[in-house]
């Protein structure tokens, strides 16, 4: 699993797609933080990470479908998969090797926002900041890529071609994420239907998550969705 997890990291940052992945993350959201008006902090007047909070999983939705496209479809594609399987690995392995690889890049893109925190802090007319709730946002950012990123690796494993692949997550993605908000908000659903429908939706357990407020309901929620996706690419990977 290691030598695989190994293998995904360096042809991930022995070309510009890894640096440049990074590089997009941060410019895009330190544009929106303190550049452009109306959406910068300056505007907003207060010392908080909100907006990056709620800008970061749009960027996501397509940026971890960027990652994960190539995973299994090149494998399909250039006929290595074939020779994959002739070595001492399980299909697990193989697949959660994929996911660990993924997993070690998002936190290399996330990380370097920590330095938004040491901003704002210094912009704070008292000095301090909520540091539980940047916390628990921080949990509930992490835990929304890694659902990403399983989707992406399922939705990889169904085609050998990457942008399919990358069409099939990010439409993926946002259904998850906003989909059954959306859903949940039509005026044929009414009393309690509404909620439950909204329950079903990644959106909903993020900004529970992001209150600082770590429910063992909203876990249990996110790293089912891992499992499930990821029992339907070791499925797809048996199928081949």
């Amino acid at each position: 699993m290691w030598s695989i997890c190994k293998k995904e990291l360096h042809q991930f940052f022995s070309n510009l797609t890894g640096y440049i992945a990074i590089i997009l993350f941060l410019l895009v959201n330190g544009l929106f933080l303190f550049v452009l008006k109306d959406s910068n902090l300056f505007d907003f007047g207060y010392a908080t990470l909100d907006r990056f909070f709620e800008l970061a999983p749009w960027i996501l939705i397509f940026l971890v479908p960027a990652i994960t496209m190539r995973s299994l479809s090149d494998e399909f594609k250039t006929g290595t998969f074939e020779i994959l399987q002739t070595r001492p690995v399980t299909k697990w392995q193989i697949v959660t090797g994929k996911y660990v690889s993924v997993l070690l890049v998002l936190i290399f893109i996330i990380v370097p926002t920590f330095i938004y925190i040491i901003t704002i802090k210094k912009l704070s007319a008292v000095g301090s900041i909520d540091s539980g709730g940047i916390a628990g946002s921080y949990i509930g950012l992490f835990l929304l890529a890694a659902v990403f990123a399983s989707i992406g690796l399922c939705c990889s494993s169904f085609t050998n071609n990457a942008v399919v692949a990358f069409l099939i997550s990010a439409f993926a993605c946002l259904l998850f994420y906003f989909g059954f908000n959306a859903v949940s908000k039509l005026p044929v659903f009414q009393a309690k239907a509404d909620y439950y429908i909204e329950m079903l939706g990644i959106d909903f357990h993020y900004r529970s998550v992001s209150r600082g407020l770590l429910d063992s309901r909203d876990i249990i929620y996110f790293c089912s969705l891992i499992v499930l996706f990821l029992l339907i690419t070791v499925k797809n990977l048996f199928q081949r």
